[in-house]
């Protein structure tokens, strides 16, 4: 389904409304004024937190930003230049849209799981939609946390009952993650009827959501390692079993075309703004490793136009530019949300951080996945010439999380920053880092600033990290 159908689709879905029941007056129900919804039918929420997930959580500010930030592109014009110089980076009218668009996406996840209450719900019997809203929920609330720290979540999505919501303790919103997780299943696996046509990533596929449900908690369970490296990745690989198994089960958004509306958004970044060039750190790991992806990620190879990480020049097109997220071939791209070479990635990590010596299986697999993404062949000859021997005592770490950043360009910019944040690899190179600073955190949104200032931590986006990159909390 194309995005332009898909959003016709959205337009017709907004005037489906729950019927009254056939004991209420005819006259009133005559009377009724049809163009104001009380409720909407749940399933008919969902294209909408699918579609807004896809776009606005995943694959717009934040990821543009990110991908500087992690040095995937450098930043070579406007916005993007003053986030690869450091500049202007603790404004709070930053990732103000960013931030309201995570939080109306999570009051849809929010309308589903009120609707579905087991208690209170007029759809308590509906649990596909209620074990997918969870899903999606914690996807959402992880990125929001992930990016900002502290946020508002129990007291938040009550609008007018209460305009400032107390913000809560990023060890407090994790295990709300997993268990919004763990309740997702059971009620996936509970289901007795599903709605193929309103599901656009899965098409009706119940299993699927339970694996990428799965793969989620072993994602969020490698990120809190800090905390206790034991647990945590025992808990990882735990997940993984029941995880996706391959390339075909990536959590996605597809169906984009070579079409304006209809494209992959990071293709209308480029045709619109063009703020993007491929980074000498990427291109400088790649090309000691005689990395054969170089030719499926950058549209040249040429050293002479690899733009100088945090030195560039501010100029529109004069550098090398990703394949995948820019250009013509940028617009059909898929979404990636969360792929199989991620989970053999976090396998890998896991069982170094564990002594378990099958570490260097799951490395191979996932660098074969990566290979497998893009179709190129020799796998296993790269890992055998150019990876295994960086494998030294004391360097194995570093080179799975180097591995994993690589696979990550560009488009998975969000999970490569979170493990930077998290494990200090790979080095970054960007100078502007030593004199201003890393951006640790996302400032806290103008709309929070302005409207909620009491409870709104202060926040140096420069030098406070979040818990689980070993910063200390903000609010009590």
């Amino acid at each position: 389904m194309t995005t332009m159908k898909i959003l016709k689709y959205l337009a017709l879905i907004s005037f489906l409304f729950l019927q009254f029941s056939c004991s209420e007056d005819i006259m009133d129900d005559i009377n009724r004024d049809r163009n104001n919804a009380q409720e909407m039918v749940v399933k008919n929420l969902l294209p909408d937190l699918m579609l807004k997930t896809a776009f606005e959580s995943t694959a717009t500010d934040i990821a543009w930003y990110t991908t500087v930030y992690i040095e995937h592109n450098a930043g070579t014009w406007n916005q993007s230049f003053a986030a690869d110089r450091r500049v202007g980076q603790e404004s709070s009218s930053l990732f103000n849209n960013s931030w309201n668009a995570l939080y109306d996406v999570m009051n849809i996840s929010k309308s589903i799981l009120d609707a579905t209450d087991p208690d209170t719900g007029t759809e308590a019997d509906n649990y596909w939609c209620r074990g997918i809203a969870q899903v999606l929920m914690a996807y959402n609330l992880a990125i929001t946390t992930d990016m900002w720290g502290e946020v508002p979540y129990e007291e938040a999505f009550k609008g007018n009952d209460n305009l400032t919501p107390k913000y809560d303790k990023q060890s407090d919103l994790y295990p709300i993650i997993f268990n919004l997780l763990d309740d997702g299943i059971a009620n996936l696996n509970n289901t007795v009827r599903t709605y193929p046509d309103k599901d656009l990533i899965f098409g009706g596929d119940t299993d699927l959501w339970i694996k990428v449900a799965n793969s989620l908690k072993a994602r969020y369970s490698l990120r809190l390692v800090n905390i206790d490296e034991a647990v945590y990745a025992q808990d990882a690989l735990d997940a993984l079993v029941d995880g996706i198994e391959n390339n075909a089960e990536n959590f996605e958004f597809s169906g984009f075309v070579l079409d304006l509306p209809g494209a992959n958004p990071w293709g209308e970044f480029w045709y619109f703004r063009d703020h993007l060039s491929v980074s000498s750190t990427i291109f400088d790991y790649m090309t000691d490793r005689n990395d054969p992806r170089m030719s499926s990620y950058f549209n040249t190879t040429d050293p002479a136009y690899i733009a100088p990480i945090g030195e560039a020049d501010q100029v529109q097109g004069g550098y090398a530019q990703s394949l995948l997220t820019s250009g013509w071939d940028a617009f059909t791209q898929n979404i990636l949300m969360l792929t199989f070479h991620e989970m053999k990635f976090i396998e890998a990590e896991a069982k170094f951080r564990l002594g378990d010596a099958t570490w260097t299986d799951a490395l191979q697999d996932a660098i074969a996945a990566s290979f497998d993404m893009y179709g190129i062949a020799d796998a296993d000859l790269y890992y055998t010439n150019e990876v295994e021997p960086l494998l030294t005592a004391g360097n194995e770490l570093q080179e799975i999380l180097t591995q994993k950043y690589i696979a990550f360009y560009d488009r998975e910019a969000i999970e490569a920053y979170n493990d930077y944040r998290r494990t200090g690899f790979p080095e970054m190179f960007n100078p502007n880092n030593a004199t201003v600073g890393f951006v640790h955190r996302f400032p806290f949104a103008n709309s929070e600033v302005s409207s909620n200032s009491a409870n709104v931590p202060d926040v140096s986006v420069f030098e406070d990290k979040v818990w689980w990159a070993g910063g200390e909390e903000l609010v009590q």
